[in-house]
């Protein structure tokens, strides 16, 4: 079992990372040749029963095809308000029943499939076609050594083309999306908030993907030791190393993002420091609130988390 972190008074915490100066020129270049490609999104009915889900294909990055579905209640007539949601670290979209909360709740959700991933914990269909140089293993470091072969720019690309996948279908009201996700999905939340126009709401759940290096240095589970063990082997590469990923990092994105936001924490976050995670929520430049559970570690609120996250989502829906 992971030893808890124990950090003395995490919300204190104020992030020192700045972004590199071709940051806002990285992602329009990227997000642009991703857009040569048609995004080709289609829906194919996949289970019925009071919640209906269709199975999803759209192109991401370098036209490659990603895989999702989309659920929303069996019947529906009128458009929808969708949450388009990002899986955790090594989990993929899973089965078609799986994730069924939100179309429960009424809304339209889109479950999209991470590249490469969805061998972990729960189920996945969408490869990721990219080579790369030496990496450890994980995702962590894999194309590190560049901001253009990163993985999490490929990644990065396919959440923001979930949410213009996810406005294609009939029944999703297209000014009413947001994005969630626990983990790396709250990570890519907040990338897509940064990326992605015009959404209602951002929910990044004990997020990954923020603030690289202190997770690197204070994280005693998860992927952030990934970044360490490479490290402690290239040792000669710890500067470009953390200058490629602050291209994906969440404090960055978290000032470049404006729609209303709920975040989650967890105190005794081995994974993800929960420093942190207050780093991206202080730079947060939209409406904010965070949830805070003082004793729990990466699972964070769990059950409880759900329930605030439904009803933020409830007021940012109806305003």
């Amino acid at each position: 079992m992971a030893v808890p972190i124990t950090e003395p008074n995490p919300g204190e915490y104020r992030s020192a990372l700045r972004a590199p100066d071709d940051f806002d020129e990285h992602w329009a270049r990227t997000l642009a040749d991703a857009d040569a490609f048609t995004l080709d999104a289609s829906f194919t009915p996949a289970w019925r029963r009071t919640i209906e889900v269709h199975d999803v294909t759209f192109t991401g990055f370098g036209g490659h095809p990603v895989k999702a579905w989309l659920a929303l209640p069996a019947g529906t007539t009128e458009p929808l308000p969708c949450v388009v949601e990002f899986p955790g670290y090594g989990g993929g979209r899973g089965l078609a029943h799986e994730c069924l909360l939100y179309a429960a709740a009424g809304y339209a959700h889109l479950r999209m499939d991470v590249r490469g991933q969805g061998s972990g914990w729960s189920h996945g269909d969408t490869p990721d076609p990219v080579g790369t140089g030496p990496q450890h293993p994980g995702f962590m470091t894999r194309g590190v050594l560049d901001p253009d072969t990163h993985y999490y720019r490929r990644v990065i690309t396919d959440a923001v083309r979930a949410v213009a996948a996810a406005r294609t279908f009939p029944l999703v009201d297209a000014s009413r999306v947001a994005v969630t996700g626990e983990s790396q999905g709250g990570g890519l939340a907040l990338a897509v908030g940064a990326l992605a126009p015009d959404l209602a709401a951002v929910a990044p759940d004990v997020p990954f993907l923020c603030d690289h290096r202190r997770g690197a240095e204070l994280a005693t589970a998860g992927p952030y030791r990934e970044v360490a063990a490479y490290l402690a082997v290239h040792r000669d590469h710890e500067e470009q190393v953390f200058r490629t990923l602050s291209y994906s990092d969440g404090v960055l994105f978290a000032e470049r993002a404006t729609a209303p936001a709920l975040f989650s924490v967890a105190h005794m976050d081995a994974s993800c420091p929960p420093s942190t995670v207050y780093a991206a929520y202080h730079r947060y430049t939209g409406p904010k609130r965070i949830e805070v559970y003082p004793f729990n570690g990466h699972e964070g609120g769990e059950a409880v988390q759900d329930a605030a996250r439904l009803g933020f989502l409830d007021e940012v829906f109806t305003r």
